[in-house]
């Protein structure tokens, strides 16, 4: 019974020094963290974020909306259920919302 529990308590031994080294690399990393900016600056990819959501939010993305629902509603008939039709619909409505939803998390103030 010893030689067992010293086998064991020498793996246990090495495993508390790895979690603690661990856990104060993991404090000393967020301690050093700066400030986050997110939604700040980046001015310089101001045209290609208006012309992607142009294309999402626009005409470009009203067919591919459309042609996803449609695609869900045909499939959904042809397998005689209904999550193709909600996959499409959702696709589709991700594709439209997504950029105003992914503007509001990013320039969120807390």
């Amino acid at each position: 019974m010893t030689f067992v529990s010293k086998k064991f308590s020498g793996k246990t031994s090495g495993m508390k020094t790895s979690l603690l080294l661990a856990v104060a690399l993991i404090i000393g990393l967020s301690l050093s963290a700066g400030s986050a900016m997110a939604g700040t600056g980046g001015t310089e990819f101001d045209d290609i974020y208006t012309l992607l959501t142009g294309w999402t939010q626009g005409v470009l993305g009203k067919i591919i909306s459309l042609a996803m629902s449609i695609v869900g509603l045909t499939a959904g008939v042809v397998n005689q259920t209904i999550m193709p039709v909600v996959v499409g619909i959702g696709g589709a409505l991700a594709l439209y919302y997504g950029p105003n939803i992914i503007n509001g998390i990013v320039t969120a103030l807390v």
